[in-house]
């Protein structure tokens, strides 16, 4: 009876079976789990005919086997059992039922499928997530944790971010702020690495509302922000409003300048040679005003519209104003930048009589348009240009003086590209990645041809840089640009010039008038060819005063000169 009841409670079914395979006992587990089949004495007999079961008495062996059920599956073993009740030695049998152990298996199974897929998720995952316990003990990383901060991810295991911050290799830990918080918690860090890293740790709860786990996640916003720089200039390129590229301290304060004067309405004069970058400096002062968000910023270049057609242009016409007229007129320049800006370029080449009429609209806001006979209306703001000498052309009774004054409010004259060397290579590198992605191709120019092109004097400034280097691309096959296929392109000989001004012949002459003449008249050429000295002196010299006892100058005349031409002087000096 104890038997019987100790295996009915272990969930076992226990039966007693003799030399033939009839049932001598059989326990209640037994009878339940075989009443609604067949008995188990059948089930016994078809695994165990007659010589089988004197097989199993004599050798003293357990026999085991599984029976599959209509609910249930049970693992069942055999073997011989002397017995008080029976005369002869009888079999004991012991089945167990196995289905929750099976449950059980699937479960674990499908369990570790899902952990499987989750670390598979978590070592996958482009930023780095960083799970720790209650107690700040790390448990999980993935491999983007050695790209953010340059350590293997296995040294992070099992280690406490207090220990991991009072080394220095994690700031202030956000973990340990979502514990205080319960809630989480976003910060933004620069780490040794130098790049800026999100990070957002998020707490898990158990059933009682305690943190058991934080989940943070790191992501990586230095290369977010290069993408979004790079997708601002990919805008700019297609709405023709390119980057600025400035490097020299003299574009500095002109782009300075640039944006305190965007906070006003006043009119500005944009001066300098062709090609210098008037137009560019005219819409940083747009982008950087109240009118960038409401009108447009519209150009017209004065000096390419056909001064009978100038009028009409600009400020529009009436139906039927002269022959071939739009039916129902036309708006001009100054009303489509209504709210907005509108550029003059090349304003010197605007006749005499358009002039009176753009000094009305400064002064009144208002005009007419060609054949109308009501005033037009306007919000616009000004910004003129031109590489002429308005002040000569005033006395030469060719630009209005009334007209100069309003349109001189705030003069800013741009310098040439020979006079700020220090923009000529970020300007050819920004040109040669703009062209390589138009083109489709990966170029680059070699340290001796830059060199060449830095001490070309561009007389075309940087609308001839951008032609030369997209011209590169287009006509030379290889993949490096090397200094002896830059003559064939340029007007000039860029290399003969680069060895006149460094390393003079004394057996020519290095006067060349054409020269002179392209590098914008002769003092432009002198300082031109001063800087060349000057540079190549402190190469040589490495000292203020060795430069000056070599050139036969002051030392404060070495000084200020490198300072002038931005040459690095030696602070020791």
């Amino acid at each position: 009876m104890l038997i019987n009841q100790t295996k009915s409670t272990l969930d076992i079914g226990i039966a007693l079976l003799d030399d033939t395979g009839a049932v001598l006992y059989e326990n209640a587990n037994i009878k339940k789990w075989f009443s609604h089949t067949e008995s188990i004495e059948n089930q016994f007999k078809q695994f165990f005919p007659k010589h089988r079961i004197s097989k199993i008495l004599s050798s003293d062996q357990s026999v085991h086997w599984r029976i599959a059920l209509e609910s249930m599956e049970l693992e069942c073993q055999v073997h011989p059992y002397p017995c008080s009740i029976h005369p002869e030695q009888v079999l004991l049998l012991i089945a167990y039922d196995i289905t929750p152990f099976k449950k059980i298996q699937e479960q674990l199974a499908e369990a570790k499928a899902t952990r499987d897929e989750l670390d598979a998720i978590i070592q996958n995952s482009y930023d780095a997530i960083y799970i720790t316990d209650q107690n700040g003990i790390t448990l999980k990383t993935n491999d983007a944790i050695e790209r953010l901060t340059g350590i293997p991810k296995e040294y992070y295991i099992g280690k406490d971010l207090r220990y991991l911050e009072k080394r220095g290799i994690v700031q202030k830990s956000v973990t340990f702020e979502v514990m205080k918080q319960k809630k989480p918690v976003t910060v933004i860090q620069e780490n040794a690495l130098g790049k800026v890293i999100l990070i957002t740790g998020s707490p898990v709860f158990n059933e009682q509302g305690e943190i058991i786990r934080v989940v943070t996640n790191l992501r990586d916003i230095s290369e977010l922000n290069r993408l979004r720089e790079e997708l601002l200039q990919l805008r700019q390129f297609h709405a023709g409003d390119e980057p600025i590229v400035v490097a020299s301290k003299e574009m500095k304060q002109i782009m300075e300048l640039a944006k305190r004067v965007a906070q006003t309405d006043t009119t500005v004069l944009l001066l300098g040679e062709s090609g210098v970058g008037k137009e560019v400096v005219a819409r940083v002062i747009h982008r950087n005003s109240k009118r960038y968000e409401k009108g447009s910023f519209i150009k017209v270049n004065c000096g390419a519209i056909p001064q009978e057609l100038q009028e009409s242009e600009l400020f529009g016409y009436e139906s039927g104003a002269f022959t071939g007229a739009r039916k129902n007129g036309k708006k001009g320049m100054f009303e489509l930048a209504h709210e907005g800006t509108l550029f003059l370029d090349e304003v010197g080449e605007m006749p005499l009589h358009l002039q009176v009429k753009l000094l009305r609209v400064l002064q009144d806001q208002e005009f007419y348009r060609v054949g109308g006979t009501k005033p037009v209306k306007v919000n616009v703001r000004i910004i003129a240009a031109t590489n002429r000498n308005l002040k000569n052309m005033v006395k030469e009774g060719k630009f209005r003086e009334d007209l100069y004054y309003r349109l001189n409010v705030v003069p800013i004259e741009i310098p040439p590209l020979r006079k700020r060397p220090e923009d000529i290579s970020p300007l050819i590198q920004f040109y040669l990645d703009k062209f390589n992605r138009k083109y489709q191709t990966n170029k680059k120019l070699n340290k001796e041809t830059l060199e060449a092109l830095k001490n070309y004097p561009w007389p075309g400034n940087i609308r001839e840089l951008a032609n030369l280097i997209e011209r590169l691309l287009v006509i030379i096959p290889e993949h490096e640009i090397k200094p002896e296929q830059l003559p064939n392109l340029m007007g000039v000989n860029i290399l003969a010039h680069k060895e006149k001004i460094q390393e003079p012949n004394q057996s020519q002459s290095i006067i060349d008038l054409d020269e002179i003449e392209q590098a914008g008249g002769l003092q432009a050429a002198l300082e031109q060819l001063e800087q060349q000295i000057l540079k190549k002196a402190y190469e040589r010299y490495h000292s203020s005063y060795q430069v000056a006892k070599k050139l036969n100058i002051s030392q404060s005349t070495a000084i200020r000169k490198a300072h002038k031409y931005g040459i690095h002087v030696n602070k020791k000096d």
